[in-house]
């Protein structure tokens, strides 16, 4: 199979390393704006560099779209084909467009990089767009974390749920909320992994440091989101009738802590014996299995795990989320 990137940011690179290591991939072909860039990639891991995003379009089955979030519509699909003028389309390039046009008559199966777009209102109109029979995924790397299927796996009733998303500052974020950039992920496990129906939602923060209380019937669930951080924090709590469930999403490790068999005192301390299972998860670099699976389901012929309307669903909280915050 004949596979494409377009983009070599941090995200494009590592979709290029990864696909030059799937079976069942011939060849990768990238495309950057930045020449340089792609060539010294291209060379790196013996890529073929496209000269246009037309060219790259006739050559692969298959792409990664990992350029910055608001260009994702266009690249994608986001042709407007009926009473829109210029005036009415996003600020992108008429060459992403045609691009575009070529890539949806091809017949090439996308993989979109989260989030799907900028706005749910562009993506509502991407997923008109694309015709049926098409693969079209969106990439939540977080879900092919192999802890999540774990923990889906083992809870039962939980009373509590909190999951943190702690960055420390960094000048690769630009043009989007910690919302969108961050606690996406997490919006994404918490209603397509482990909860779904009616909720109530209240939020604060600012564009850097967001948290999200979602009510699930009884049960809480916090999301926290920060740009801040003097530490890199993925983990998720989970607290149950008789046991809490810990995972580190960096790690890839979960424990599960039982209630105490017995409490004392110990030299006028409290003192408890706890019992502390480590759950044998097998790790796995979660984008090697991401993409992995995208080309399986365009081999099948088969819907990729989160779809675009999963995609749209997600984006539809953070605009709830960020209309609540102080952003």
């Amino acid at each position: 199979m004949e596979v494409g990137v377009i983009g070599v940011g941090a995200m494009g690179r590592n979709h290029l390393r990864v696909y030059t290591e799937l079976k069942g991939v011939k060849n990768v072909v990238i495309y950057d704006m930045n020449v340089k860039a792609a060539e010294e990639l291209a060379y790196a891991h013996d890529a073929v560099l496209a000269s246009s995003i037309e060219e790259l379009v006739s050559m692969v089955d298959a792409l990664s779209i990992c350029v910055p979030t608001p260009y994702h519509g266009a690249v994608a699909g986001q042709v407007i084909r009926e009473g829109a003028g210029k005036e009415h389309r996003p600020q992108f390039s008429e060459s992403m467009y045609r691009a575009t046009e070529q890539a949806i008559q091809k017949g090439v199966h996308l993989l979109i990089e989260k989030p799907i777009c900028a706005t749910v209102a562009e993506a509502k109109k991407l997923v008109a767009a694309i015709p049926e029979g098409l693969t079209v995924g969106v990439g939540h790397i977080e879900r092919f974390n192999p802890i999540i299927d774990e923990i889906a796996r083992m809870v039962e009733k939980p009373l509590y749920v909190e999951m943190k998303r702690h960055n420390p500052a960094s000048a690769r974020v630009s043009g989007s909320s910690v919302v969108e950039d961050l606690m996406i992920h997490d919006i994404d496990i918490v209603l397509h992994k482990l909860f779904s129906g009616p909720y109530n939602l209240s939020c604060a923060g600012t564009s850097e440091i967001a948290g999200a209380l979602f009510q699930f019937d009884s049960t809480p669930v916090y999301l926290s989101a920060s740009r801040k951080s003097s530490k890199k924090i993925r983990m998720i709590y989970i607290e149950e009738e008789d046991r809490t469930i810990e995972g580190d999403f960096m790690t890839q490790e979960v424990y599960v802590h039982r209630k105490p068999e017995s409490y004392s005192l110990v030299d006028e301390r409290y003192v408890q014996e706890n019992i502390i299972e480590k759950v044998l998860v097998n790790k796995t670099e979660p984008l090697k299995r991401e993409l992995g699976t995208f080309i399986d389901c365009v081999r099948k012929g088969v819907p990729f795990p989160i779809t675009p309307a999963q995609g749209i669903r997600n984006m539809e909280i953070c605009e709830e989320i960020t209309g609540q915050c102080l952003l």
